[in-house]
């Protein structure tokens, strides 16, 4: 089998592999990634990027583009699921921008892939293969040696695990158990604003608290679309994938429960269809050997997947991808001295930020006492609670 050697393997062309892929190329590394699928393609359905996200993709020079495809909320509103009670508000627009040097922003899924895919492109440094299936990586005194489903052997100088939850290059690294199921499923929908009523549209990220669930919605695509996530407990069936399937408006609102407010009604009522995330996680990160190894770094999920409560799954992988570039450019240290260094620069923030999301996760379905405290505490200290600078301002 004939061997093609490369500087620099990816494995994974989700967001945060080809987040990398760009951060690297534009250091002028020549990059090779290997995606799984048969096309380059992502599910889901919107995500939010708050300022030190979007900060760094404008330095990458995606203003423009960005700008074209995202929706720039106006404020981040919290209510109360049962009463509709607004019990705190946090401006976003110029506030954001003027602290934190860049804007808050919701896009879809698809549309951010779709711009990094295309940047990736237009660079003319990164070879794209797809049905490219890991199957094995073994350690070189080049390097790692890295074989594929389809026959294809390369060996690198260095390697970056993008390849998401249930990553192959992780297990090469760390060799450990499977992710731990949460607990909970994530519905997930995406609604035309035109076909809700005036009063119903909207260009705020609005979070609804409940007793044991959440929803949230925001606008993406130029706020045409409005985006819509309800997370409540619960297994997936044991016949369901673990990841994206179809679901059932009827299961969805047994599993809420509760009588909520006519608002939050009417737009659950509006979903056309939804599908069902069961989440999944793994601990905070312990340490820097967690993210790189020698030759071989890790990246985003691959890394440290996170429970959505904090808004960052997608923007802690760019920012991994950002640092990880600024630690290749170091030419005056060995490869893994730069992947050390990386996962050195990074390991202790993502760890906060997966720490904050799981704490986020408990106060938002919080009942009884708790909750009712949970809802005076946003109510008398606002934007206090709601605004994050050691997040937003970082890293």
């Amino acid at each position: 089998m004939q061997v093609v050697k490369k500087e620099i393997l990816i494995a994974g062309g989700g967001i945060g592999g080809l987040a990398a892929a760009l951060a690297l190329a534009r250091q002028g590394v020549d990059v090779t990634l290997l995606e799984r699928a048969e096309a380059f393609q992502e599910f889901g359905a919107g995500i939010q990027i708050g300022p030190n996200v979007t900060r760094t993709l404008f330095s990458w020079g995606l203003d423009d583009a960005l700008r074209s495809l995202a929706s720039f909320p106006d404020s981040l509103q919290v209510r109360q699921a049962k009463s509709g009670q607004t019990l705190g508000s946090l401006p976003f627009g110029s506030r954001t921008t003027l602290r934190y040097g860049a804007p808050y922003a919701s896009i879809a899924r698809a549309d951010l892939h779709q711009l990094l895919l295309q940047s990736v492109i237009d660079t003319g440094r990164v070879e794209l293969h797809l049905n490219q299936n890991l199957i094995r990586l073994m350690s070189s005194q080049d390097g790692v040696e890295v074989h594929t489903q389809s026959g294809q052997a390369f060996l690198a100088q260095a390697m970056v695990g993008a390849d998401g939850l249930w990553s192959v290059a992780r297990q090469y690294l760390l060799g450990d158990i499977a992710p731990r199921k949460s607990g909970l499923l994530a519905y997930r929908t995406m609604i035309a604003q035109k076909n809700l009523p005036v009063h119903l549209r909207s260009q705020d990220v609005t979070v609804w608290l409940g007793s044991r669930m959440h929803a949230v919605q925001y606008p993406v695509r130029r706020g045409e679309l409005l985006n819509l996530v309800v997370i409540v407990p619960g297994l997936a069936p044991a016949q369901a994938p673990q990841w994206d399937h179809g679901a059932h408006a009827a299961d969805l609102r047994s599993a809420m429960g509760a009588v909520l407010h006519p608002a939050l009604e009417a737009v659950l009522d509006a979903a056309p269809s939804w599908r069902l995330w069961p989440l999944c996680d793994r601990p905070p990160l312990a340490g820097a050997h967690e993210m790189a190894q020698g030759p071989v770094a890790l990246l985003g999920d691959a890394a440290h997947p996170m429970r959505p409560f904090l808004a960052q799954g997608a923007g802690m992988a760019v920012e991994d991808a950002d640092q990880l570039a600024q630690c290749w450019a170091r030419s005056d240290l060995k490869v893994p001295e730069r992947w050390a260094l990386y996962a050195k620069n990074r390991w202790e923030r993502n760890a906060r930020v997966q720490q904050r999301s799981i704490r986020n996760g408990q106060i938002f379905h919080a009942s009884g006492l708790i909750g009712w405290g949970r809802d005076l505490a946003i109510r008398l200290m606002g934007e206090r609670l709601m605004d994050v600078p050691w997040l937003y301002g970082g890293p």
